[in-house]
């Protein structure tokens, strides 16, 4: 979906679109993991985590997943009208559900607020939720900020 920045609050309250599925491969984890030093042997001991993890099999790290929304959310959503668009935070992040390794996730945005700033920037509140193909828990409910400059 693609949406002029001028037009964003008249959205407010009824925007919900979806990214496409992406596939979370061994490979991503194990990058991520030594992107930032997290091996835990849930995420990289393929073999042990078959055994002993409660997945039966290697998850995401909780980070991956969540930092995997700014690349999916742009392809959820597309906010034209601006010179930059700025990952602003989170006000709530949450984890419901493990992504096991090769699962299918997208993101689902909502449009929960549009504030602007000043005459140069306008602050977007999103609600996201990182859906696992095929589950009914999310793997991931953030509620996202994003700094939209004209």
């Amino acid at each position: 979906m693609e949406i002029q920045l001028r037009h964003l609050p008249d959205h407010k309250g009824s925007l919900n679109c979806h990214s496409p599925w992406l596939t979370i491969t061994q490979e991503m984890i194990g990058a991520f993991a030594d992107a930032t030093g997290d091996h835990q042997w849930i995420h990289v001991d393929v073999e042990r985590a078959k055994r002993e993890s409660p997945w039966q099999s290697p998850v995401a790290h909780g980070y991956l997943t969540v930092s995997l929304m700014s690349m999916l959310n742009p392809k959820a959503l597309r906010v034209t009208g601006t010179k930059a668009t700025i990952n602003y935070g989170l006000n709530k992040l949450r984890f419901p559900a493990a992504v096991p390794v090769n699962s299918e996730i997208r993101t689902n945005v909502e449009l929960i607020d549009v504030v602007s700033v000043d005459d140069k920037k306008t602050l977007a509140t999103y609600k996201t939720t990182v859906e696992i193909k095929g589950q009914n828990k999310p793997a991931c409910v953030a509620e996202n900020l994003v700094m939209y400059v004209v």
